[in-house]
């Protein structure tokens, strides 16, 4: 749970969408500086049933938000690939991830892949492992701190570009 904020520090959070693993990511701005207050992942490989998946999707995204009570999510837009059927149950992740922002009132900020990498690396076609270790170096996180999956780095890395992104036109 996150203290009541004061009126120059704005918390964002990130989410990385994903069916089967979601990532998400929340850090504390505070005039020029962020930094890392929590990230991790929404599991869902062990449900079966893809509309509990969405249901299970809705319900950890609201606990974040009723934890951490962010101002803004920033949120990583699917990336167009070949397969339709996967781009379509992304799709519905990402849904439900804004649907329970939407429903918290909370400001929803859609960035590409490609934009994410560059704000964080320079570097539009920069690995997952190259936005961790720059995010890592960025927010000081600590080897030990750095989570085991990918989807909550690249999460924290949306919540990052959009806090870069601020006062900027999108």
């Amino acid at each position: 749970m996150i203290q009541k904020k004061s009126n120059t520090e704005k918390i964002i959070l990130g989410i990385d969408p994903g069916t089967n693993v979601m990532g998400y990511g929340v850090i504390r701005v505070i005039g020029n500086k962020a930094e890392l207050v929590v990230m991790g992942v929404i599991d869902m490989r062990k449900e079966k049933d893809p509309y509990l998946r969405l249901g299970r999707i809705f319900e950890r995204v609201t606990g974040i938000i009723d934890s951490y009570l962010p101002d803004e999510m920033a949120i990583e837009a699917p990336f167009f690939g070949k397969n339709v059927q996967s781009m379509l149950k992304l799709g519905r992740a990402q849904g439900v991830a804004i649907a329970a922002a939407i429903h918290h009132d909370v400001p929803i900020h859609e960035y590409a892949p490609l934009k994410i990498k560059m704000a964080i690396t320079g570097q539009g076609q920069a690995s997952k492992e190259q936005v961790a270790a720059m995010l890592q170096r960025m927010l000081n996180i600590r080897e030990d701190e750095m989570p085991k999956y990918m989807d909550a780095t690249d999460a924290l890395g949306a919540a990052y570009c959009h806090f870069l992104q601020m006062g900027r036109p999108e």
